[in-house]
């Protein structure tokens, strides 16, 4: 990054950036003022895309057209470029940060006018460019019925509260104000995170006052357990999002994951028929779709377990109305495991980016999206379904590392830059892993809902009993540690299942 000398504050020489700022706009006056003392910034220009403006000086400043973007950032030797219009829209935003992807600049921006509020413009209000920024994805307003339809006034529990995805589930349940939100974790420390941060939550506003929040470490292939809890807490709807995820952990422990993913699935879902649980929601994965990996395999037989279940709950409960579905989607953003944290510690400690392989690909969703879409596709289920959700075109992985590389102000070191800043080193497939993730088994097996973002999958299904003969084997075998056996079954079960012959058990 560009870095000059020859700032004077309080006596001495210092070292600052060269900012542009985008937008001379009410927010970009505000945003200079706020610059004005600084002693790590200092303003060069301005650029606008009124052309009457073009020419004009906002504090002795001058501003330039926006068609001149470049030629301005390599002529003033700007360092960061700061977006000042709170009003931009996403597509106008991606377009700027393509313009500027080819160049070693960092970008920042202030906040939305919603978040801004009334407050007034400072260089504190700065932050870095979302990531979805550069991710070109559809994004739709959120049903608002279909958000409050199986949480407002009723008893919600999360399994796997204090995952990425079961956290974020919490944080969007609270909002639509249940009576009860029961957090059911495994791990002690992250049912501990979740909780105080929804306590915290609760503390600072009237609207959440009434709601009962409850911690319950445990697991979820305790049936007994669930139906104690499901009945103390007269419990209406689950999102069940426990389940161990990271494939090459799984590769290694695969009866562990089994166990877990499928079998805790089970014992979950089976509880809640028992209880009259009125909802029932599966997190599921694209990597259940022709896995290569055991955690895909795995993911796949508890949507198998769930399908059958809910054509066949009457054989558990005569009088059971229990509504089950599955919601799969791909990759999340920032949860643990995803590449993106991993690109941005890389990063700032100037390491080199490991890729997996050149030609990976990967469906990519934001949290709050995908836990927003699920609760949505959950209040549309009739019983039975498989929800998929559009996650939008499948992002080259190296694409995402170049463009997080000149997001952060770096060249990429290659060939081509030999004095680039950071080098990507492709380090090859994991265990399990594929080049590249699908949605949908088959490829004429998908029907469109009410719903643009959501999508419902027709595939085969088994009966219970075939099932449960597998899940009744499973602890006899796991004590054998027969992979072969549980592999045979994955074969059987599983629609394009294919071992990784790389994994040795």
């Amino acid at each position: 990054m560009k870095r000059w000398q020859g700032k004077r504050f309080e006596g001495e020489l210092i070292d600052y950036d060269n900012i542009l700022i985008y937008g001379a706009g009410e927010a970009g006056q505000e945003l200079m003022k706020g610059l004005s003392n600084s002693h790590k910034y200092s303003v060069v220009a301005f650029v606008d895309d009124d052309r009457q403006l073009t020419g004009a000086h906002i504090m002795g400043k001058k501003i330039y057209h926006t068609d001149n973007l470049l030629d301005i950032v390599n002529t003033l030797d700007i360092a960061q470029v700061f977006l000042a219009v709170p009003s931009i829209s996403r597509a106008r935003k991606r377009k700027i940060i393509e313009k500027l992807s080819h160049i070693s600049i960092k970008i920042k921006e202030l906040p939305s006018l919603k978040e801004l509020a009334d407050e007034k413009v400072t260089v504190s209000h700065m932050r870095k460019i979302d990531i979805l920024d550069v991710l070109d994805r559809q994004t739709v307003e959120p049903d608002e019925e279909l958000l409050k339809k199986n949480i407002a006034h009723k008893s919600v529990l999360v399994t796997g509260a204090g995952g990425s995805i079961g956290s974020e589930l919490c944080r969007q349940i609270i909002k639509n104000k249940p009576t009860c939100l029961v957090l059911y974790e495994l791990s002690e420390f992250a049912l501990y995170s979740i909780h105080q941060e929804l306590l915290a939550k609760q503390a600072s506003s009237n609207e959440y006052q009434d709601i009962q929040i409850v911690s319950i470490i445990g697991n979820v292939t305790d049936e007994h357990n669930l139906m104690r809890i499901f009945q103390t807490y007269h419990v209406q709807t689950v999102y069940h999002a426990a389940a161990y995820k990271h494939v090459p952990m799984v590769e290694h422990n695969p009866f562990q994951g089994v166990i877990n993913n499928t079998r805790g699935t089970y014992h979950c879902a089976r509880a809640a028929i028992q209880t009259d649980v009125e909802t029932f929601v599966l997190i599921s994965t694209d990597k259940a779709v022709r896995p290569t990996n055991v955690m895909g395999a795995t993911k796949r037989l508890a949507e198998l377990v769930c399908q059958a279940l809910s054509h066949e709950a009457t054989s558990i409960k005569p009088d059971s109305k229990t509504c089950i579905s599955m919601v799969r989607f791909g990759n999340v953003l920032g949860s643990s495991g995803s590449v993106v944290p991993v690109f941005t510690k890389q990063i700032e400690q100037g390491l080199p980016i490991t890729v997996t392989h050149p030609d990976v690909t990967r469906y990519f969703m934001t949290i709050p999206e995908a836990a927003n879409l699920v609760i949505q596709a959950g209040a549309m289920a009739q019983g039975g379904e498989v929800f998929v959700l559009n996650m939008g075109e499948p992002v080259k992985i190296v694409d995402l590392a170049q463009r997080m590389i000149h997001l952060s102000g770096h060249e990429v070191k290659d060939d081509k830059h030999p004095n680039g800043d950071i080098e990507i080193v492709f380090t090859g497939l994991r265990p399990g892993e594929k080049l590249y993730e699908e949605l949908i088994i088959g490829d004429d097996n998908v029907e469109e809902t009410a719903h643009p973002l959501i999508m419902q999958a027709m595939e085969h299904r088994f009966s219970l009993t075939d099932l449960e003969r597998v899940l009744e084997k499973l602890p006899e075998k796991s004590q054998l540690y027969d992979v072969i056996w549980l592999k045979l079954q994955f074969k059987h079960f599983v629609d394009g299942y294919k071992e990784d012959t790389t994994v040795h058990s």
